[in-house]
């Protein structure tokens, strides 16, 4: 049986600032810390409003709920964990979020059926698939469901080298925090 435990990253910024979220007790599961997540969206201050965003891998639903708080348009959070799941679907019923899409599954298998592009990414996989990074950008990219522009959230271990092989991404910030390495890249198809 999976519990709750004391982990509640909190909503930093907009509507429902200072909202905690509850973390199910999940292996892998590591919600984005707040330090992180105030530095993320203050990098993404004049992108949220209205966005469409993208949470790869939802888990505790902290950085797609902040996007949401921030004024963003239309959020679509993936989770293949059916515990963490439910407890998205719960904040979602409790913060009485509109705007929120939900989808339970491999994001891999889910990229192909999503109906819109999206203005902002995050990508930030459980540690131990580190070659996910790449096969959602890859996904994203042969299926077209981004925005020319798009905003790319990448983070990643410490201890671990990451460098992005597609042509299209550049990057604009990147910053480390404790055992976290996280990053901001612009999406543009050349003319």
């Amino acid at each position: 049986m999976r519990r709750k435990t004391s982990r509640q990253p909190r909503i930093i910024g907009g509507q429902w600032r200072g909202s905690k979220l509850p973390v199910p007790d999940i292996d892998g599961l590591r919600p984005t810390p707040d330090r992180v997540r105030e530095t993320l969206f203050n990098w993404l201050a004049g992108d949220c409003p209205g966005a469409n965003v993208l949470d790869c891998f939802a888990g505790s639903g902290a950085l797609g709920f902040e996007a949401l708080s921030r004024g963003a348009g239309f959020v679509t959070m993936i989770e293949k964990d059916k515990y963490a799941y439910k407890n998205l679907q719960q904040q979602v019923d409790r913060l009485q979020a509109d705007g929120v899409q939900l989808m339970h599954g491999d994001v891999l298998e889910l990229i192909p059926n999503l109906d819109r592009k999206y203005d902002l990414v995050f990508i930030d996989p459980p540690y131990a698939l580190a070659s996910m990074r790449q096969q959602v950008m890859s996904a994203l990219e042969a299926h077209q469901r981004l925005h020319q522009g798009a905003k790319i959230y990448f983070e990643w271990p410490q201890d671990e080298v990451f460098d992005s092989a597609l042509d299209n991404l550049t990057w604009l910030k990147q910053k480390k925090a404790g055992q976290v390495n996280y990053a901001i890249a612009e999406w543009r198809v050349s003319r």
